[in-house]
């Protein structure tokens, strides 16, 4: 859910993710890789940090993107950006604040000499949420060639032309979120959504919003994906066949041979249409998040629940820390490039739980979780 904070990562998320990915396909309902990662000789490098200093500041400020900072690029574009996702994140802490009835988010702010900056907003201890974070960052840098290949996928080609010490001049404003509700019937749910530019004219837009629950609710996914085909196709008939299969593809944890959770939309590099076009459906992805996912909470939030369940849901919690530390790109790349830590973890549970060689009953509603993260499912 990362380098541009948690807002692009988070990445969380971290939504929120930058790593190099790997590919995964489904065959006969079964997760399997269909690449190998290229391995090279171990080496003891330190984190390419870029050289950034980060000032807490006491007051919001109404914009964080100045013309000319940057690369050359769509200047219009970013400050639109940035509008809308400050809109969100304000809408969307809001709504989830009321339905907690019990914490408040909390809101901390920072600015970059070199320019950009960000808002984190986190809720703690909530009668509803454990933890909840929605993180707004915009960040101009160059990066490395190591960060660039973390970047996105387009960037592993881009950095092997690049000579040795080359930093390539780069843009990116995003918001990402992580909610981790008490209650295990209560799913967690990330979302990061974010636009990106290079030197040279090269922009992209990229992310999703994602649900993780500890038990399946067909009626409950049912809800939240048949909410993002409808904002899909609003746009694009073709949008959440490829948006569902990929967040099935990137949220592989591959050593467990399982997904994180049940699935989504996630996309990235999306630059192949006009970007108000692309805009306009991220505006929609992240104003649909509260009703894809608020009513599910309301459903459940008051659900009784055994210690056993409660157990079952911090197991599946390890899950979620396991695939944002190992595989989530954001989280690797804010890593590798020194980013704000806090901002970086944000996306991990409180408390969470391993234990050893445990396998659910077979037949039982844990078994089922395990078959649905095995087997990606159809939900609408």
């Amino acid at each position: 859910m990362r380098i541009f904070l948690a807002a692009v990562a988070v990445a969380s998320t971290s939504c929120s993710a930058f790593a190099p990915r790997s590919r995964f396909g489904i065959r006969g309902g079964e997760l399997f890789s269909t690449t190998e990662a290229k391995t090279e000789a171990a080496t003891d490098k330190p984190p390419v940090h870029l050289g950034w200093t980060v000032d807490k500041i006491d007051s919001v400020p109404e914009t964080l993107v100045k013309p000319g900072d940057g690369p050359e690029g769509n200047y219009p574009m970013r400050s639109k950006m940035e509008k809308m996702l400050r809109q969100g994140q304000i809408a969307i802490t809001k709504a989830i604040q009321e339905i907690d009835g019990g914490a408040e988010f909390q809101e901390d702010c920072w600015t970059r000499p070199s320019g950009g900056g960000g808002m984190s907003r986190v809720l703690k201890d909530g009668k509803v949420w454990e933890k909840a974070g929605v993180n707004l960052s915009v960040v101009y840098g160059s990066m490395p060639p190591e960060a660039l290949q973390a970047a996105t996928e387009r960037g592993v080609n881009r950095a092997k032309g690049m000579a040795p010490g080359e930093k390539v001049p780069f843009f990116a404003c995003g918001l990402s979120c992580v909610m981790h509700p008490k209650n295990p019937f209560c799913p967690t749910m990330h979302f990061n959504y974010r636009y990106f530019e290079t030197d040279g004219g090269v922009w992209w837009f990229g992310g999703g919003t994602d649900i993780t629950p500890a038990y399946v609710n067909e009626e409950d996914m049912k809800h939240f994906h048949g909410t993002y085909k409808e904002v899909c196709d609003k746009h694009d008939s073709k949008f959440y066949p490829e948006f569902k299969a990929w967040a099935d593809r990137y949220f592989a944890i591959t050593h467990r041979n399982e997904t994180r959770g049940l699935g989504g939309i996630f996309f990235d590099d999306l630059n192949d249409r006009d970007p108000e076009k692309i805009f306009a459906f991220a505006e929609e992805a992240l104003n649909s998040v509260v009703p894809a996912y608020g009513p599910i909470i309301q459903k459940h939030m008051n659900d009784p629940f055994t210690e056993q369940q409660k157990q079952w849901q911090l197991m599946r919690r390890g899950r979620y820390v396991e695939f944002n530390l190992v595989y989530d790109r954001g989280t690797i790349f804010g890593l590798k490039t020194g980013g704000r830590i806090e901002s970086i973890l944000m996306s991990l549970p409180e408390t969470a739980r391993w234990e050893y060689d445990f396998h659910p009953e077979p037949g039982s509603p844990e078994a089922d979780l395990i078959d649905a993260c095995r087997h990606p499912r159809e939900w609408v």
